[in-house]
């Protein structure tokens, strides 16, 4: 009975939030929201799927209530304005994506057996490759990759696609050489100040780090979010602990400022 009255709650909820969009996109609505298009929307909803993100952790549940609001009114804003060029109604986004996800959920909802987790991620792209064709002759390896993900993300992702048809190393031993091999062509583009080069050595160096990443299991792009995390925590304890003696960073010397770090360092 509870499960039908949330749906029920949910029904209005969603009418409510529809109408309020075709409201602020009508002649009588407002201007701004007139003029967006779906270059813009794709903006918004990054903004809004980080902000969520952070709310996820490191807020509270209302936070986290208040962002999800947030882009599910960018994404059916996107859907609305969708509808409103001919291309596709929201009825066609909802029938589609649980289609999707019952034929690739076969354990599920069909008779499949599957042992582990490993086997359901092997299900999902055997359905992807085979079912429905997403890697059909003349298709890329990487096009199901999207090109506007953040970039440690994207190689973490486009390296696990090359490993899974073999192309990748055998040992970790063989990926800490080649991150030395790239440490040193960086040394040597430093020596001799060719900047073109630099910029080259530093993105080589970059993607092998993404590899060893990859190679003992640690997502890359949490693991640099989390020092930078750390890094700010350490310099606001900085911050703080100059403001209680009348400075700020800038006023104040390395010496003073390292001595604060190391200390910040010992309370963690």
């Amino acid at each position: 009975m509870k499960m039908k009255e949330t749906s029920c709650q949910a029904e209005v909820g969603l009418k409510r939030l529809l109408q309020t969009i075709q409201k602020l996109r009508s002649k009588d609505g407002c201007l701004w929201d007139r003029k967006q298009k779906k270059e813009d929307m794709a903006k918004y909803i990054l903004e809004e799927t980080y902000e969520l993100i952070d709310a996820i952790e490191h807020g509270s549940p209302a936070a986290i209530k208040e962002e999800m609001g947030d882009l599910l009114f960018q994404v059916f804003f996107l859907a609305h304005i969708s509808e409103e060029a001919g291309d596709f109604k929201l009825p066609d986004i909802m029938k589609d994506v649980t289609e999707k996800m019952t034929r690739r959920h076969p354990h599920v909802f069909g008779n499949a057996e599957v042992k582990d987790i490993d086997e359901i991620k092997n299900n999902w792209d055997d359905i992807k490759r085979n079912l429905e064709n997403r890697n059909e002759k003349g298709r890329g390896l990487f096009d199901n990759i999207p090109r506007s993900m953040p970039a440690l993300r994207r190689a973490q992702k486009v390296t696990e696609a090359a490993s899974k048809v073999g192309f990748d190393w055998v040992r970790t031993e063989e990926v800490l050489a080649k991150i030395e091999e790239e440490l040193n062509e960086f040394k040597s583009s430093l020596a001799a100040n060719d900047i073109k080069c630099i910029r080259e050595e530093i993105g080589d160096l970059l993607f092998s780090l993404v590899n060893i990443s990859r190679f003992v299991n640690v997502n890359a792009e949490e693991s640099l979010t989390a020092s930078l995390a750390k890094f700010i925590d350490r310099f606001s304890y900085i911050q703080e602990k100059l403001a209680e003696q009348g400075k700020d960073p800038a006023g104040a010397s390395l010496k003073e400022m390292d001595d604060l770090w190391n200390e910040s360092k010992l309370k963690e």
